[in-house]
């Protein structure tokens, strides 16, 4: 929500007063500088920050416990995690949330944030595969988290949200959707609607990577080179919306058209960054995700071919055992039959 009109006054005065907690979060009163945009800022509306730094409590006690069972899990998938989850908290939990109720730059910033890179660095720690190895199994009580997990991955609704015909125009949506209507101004009007669609973002973004990627069980994962097209076809369009924006000449969302005078910031050139932001952010993550599948797909075949190795090696000695079989049997047919070869006397 915009600042209060007083605070807007002390601000073109130029008087440091802080920040305004009368609203019902956190909100910026001077200029972003990388010192305060980084700077710790919680509040009562902090739920994903809170949601984040469960989740990763939660996977690092499911990697402690899988090693105390003496079974492995490699360590770039915790460092992956680990790294989504800051990211996170790097957008949603400093002055980064505040700035982005301001400035569309700063928004965009973190729409990309949750939307491209968090996703993709939570879905790279695996998360689901670390679940079901260390939740308890069995009927009892005791497993009944793991089997409500395993439901809900084979649920008809997981199947059809996971699906591409659902996902890519679900992520093309968030951003023409949202930006091209009255939509962002309505939910950022207040604080409840700024996280909805913040988290709204971050699970579009799982959604979407979670299918292409496959790292995890999934409810629908596609070969790999249908899992390439599927996150090429919506790269144009995202391409699109970042130069749309860059070339608009008049502000797109009213609540970034009028930024505090004091801050001598101009909207239509920070309206620009946002749109460059949006089209750097759409090539760079996309770049990383082809060289994990195209990775991921060698791998693949490479397990697959060692399989047929190792299978065909399996069945040459069947053969080449059953086919001694049959010599053994000639040669004792051969010993219970003798003269048979002998050339007939006259």
């Amino acid at each position: 929500m915009p600042a209060p009109e007083a605070d807007r006054d002390t601000l073109a005065a130029g008087v440091d007063v802080g920040a305004d907690h009368s609203g019902v979060m956190w909100m910026p009163t001077q200029p972003p500088t990388l010192a305060r945009l980084m700077a710790i800022q919680l509040d009562w509306t902090s739920v994903i920050p809170a949601l984040a730094v469960l989740a990763l409590a939660l996977y690092l006690l499911g990697v402690i416990r899988l090693r105390r069972s003496g079974v492995g899990w490699a360590w770039h998938r915790t460092m992956t995690f680990t790294l989504g989850v800051l990211s996170v908290l790097a957008v949603t939990a400093t002055g980064v949330q505040g700035y982005g109720m301001v400035l569309f730059s700063i928004h965009m910033s973190q729409h990309m944030v949750l939307s491209m890179v968090s996703p993709i660095l939570l879905l790279l720690g695996a998360p689901v595969t670390l679940a079901l190895r260390t939740l308890p199994r069995g009927h009892e009580r005791a497993g009944a988290s793991r089997r409500w997990l395993l439901v809900a991955l084979h649920s008809r609704f997981a199947a059809v949200v996971s699906h591409p015909g659902f996902t890519m125009p679900l992520f093309i949506a968030s951003l023409y959707g949202i930006y091209f209507t009255p939509l962002v101004d309505l939910m950022m009007e207040n604080a409840v609607g700024h996280i909805v669609m913040l988290g709204h973002f971050l699970v579009t973004g799982l959604l979407f990577f979670g299918g292409v990627l496959a790292v995890d069980p999934w409810p629908h994962s596609s070969r790999h080179p249908v899992r390439m097209l599927e996150l090429l076809l919506p790269m144009p369009m995202h391409a699109f919306f970042g130069v749309a924006i860059m070339m608009a000449s008049t502000p797109l969302v009213r609540i970034f058209s009028d930024p505090p005078a004091a801050w001598d910031i101009d909207p239509m050139a920070d309206q620009s960054t946002a749109g460059s932001l949006t089209w750097v952010f759409g090539e760079l993550p996309t770049i990383l995700v082809l060289g994990v599948v195209f990775f991921s797909w060698v791998a693949s075949d490479e397990r697959r071919n060692r399989a047929a190795d190792r299978a065909e090696a399996r069945s040459g000695d069947l053969d080449l055992a059953a086919y001694n079989a049959h010599l053994a049997q000639l040669a004792q047919q051969s010993a219970r039959s003798p003269g048979t070869d002998a050339v007939p006397s006259r």
